[in-house]
């Protein structure tokens, strides 16, 4: 399933779990960890038998945002990699969630540190879970940096901006239950079973017709900038066609016949 000696990758089903996998560090963004990331994105949206991708971090974080000095290439980590990132100036931001959006729906599963460039990362999944210990924020100015990873864009149409503006101001953490709170994440549940809530939501996902759920998400995407005029011509343009596809007759058959549909993407 490919990966790298930062992210590694397991199928679950039709789940692709994607795991930030450089514990000793807090899973600082690496040159490894970005191309095994932006690998998994392409390889989730390249397999049709894939219907979902769950993004986590080993050893009980998530991402402790960029280490620079990696990224820059210093000493071994990441050197065999510097060629697909000159290959790709832009690899980086892809793997990152900020020029690149999965067609198949992202879900977060946090636990620990999800700070700087772990929070902007978040802002790119579609769904979130964090565990009750969970810490999320945005340091950059605190260090005299800017939060570049798309935040300044993204967060204030993701939450309310008086709650953007103030993370994105003081740099301070904010808790779990605060995250919840003002909307960056949809789910708090106990400590070490955020990737499990995650997994759960997944199947569920999985069970829907993949044909549906992929227009679905690139129409909320799509739409969110337009008018409500133009969003629901655009709502309508991309919808009709679902309904005459195979799946939707299938949904609708087995519905009527009170059992599980099996869905084909047709």
């Amino acid at each position: 399933m490919g990966g790298t000696e930062h992210l590694a990758v397991e199928r679950i089903g039709a789940t692709l779990v994607l795991t930030l996998n450089r514990p000793e560090a807090k899973n600082a963004l690496s040159l490894p960890m970005l191309v095994g990331l932006y690998d998994g994105w392409l390889a989730a949206d390249e397999d049709d038998g894939i219907r979902s991708i769950v993004l986590t971090g080993a050893g009980g974080t998530f991402c402790a945002g960029m280490d620079l000095k990696a990224l820059a290439g210093d000493g071994m980590a990441g050197e065999q990699y510097r060629d697909r990132l000159r290959a790709d100036p832009d690899l980086h931001w892809k793997a990152m969630l900020r020029h690149h959006r999965p067609r198949k729906p992202v879900i977060a599963a946090v636990e620990g540190h999800c700070v700087a460039g772990g929070t902007e990362i978040l802002q790119g999944t579609d769904i979130r879970v964090a565990g009750e210990s969970a810490t999320f924020g945005l340091f950059e100015v605190r260090r005299g940096l800017f939060p570049i990873g798309g935040s300044t864009v993204r967060l204030a149409r993701q939450i309310p901006r008086t709650h953007a503006l103030e993370m994105l101001l003081t740099g301070r953490p904010y808790p779990a239950r605060e995250a919840e709170r003002i909307g960056l994440i949809g789910h708090v549940v106990p400590e070490g079973t955020a990737r499990d809530k995650a997994l759960e939501i997944a199947e569920l996902i999985n069970g829907c017709g993949p044909l549906a759920v992929e227009a679905v998400k690139a129409s909320v995407y799509d739409t969110a900038e337009m008018t409500e005029t133009d969003g629901l011509a655009a709502e309508l343009a991309r919808g009709w066609p679902v309904f005459d596809t195979a799946d939707a007759k299938e949904g609708s058959r087995a519905f009527a016949e009170k059992r599980p549909p099996v869905y084909r993407r047709a």
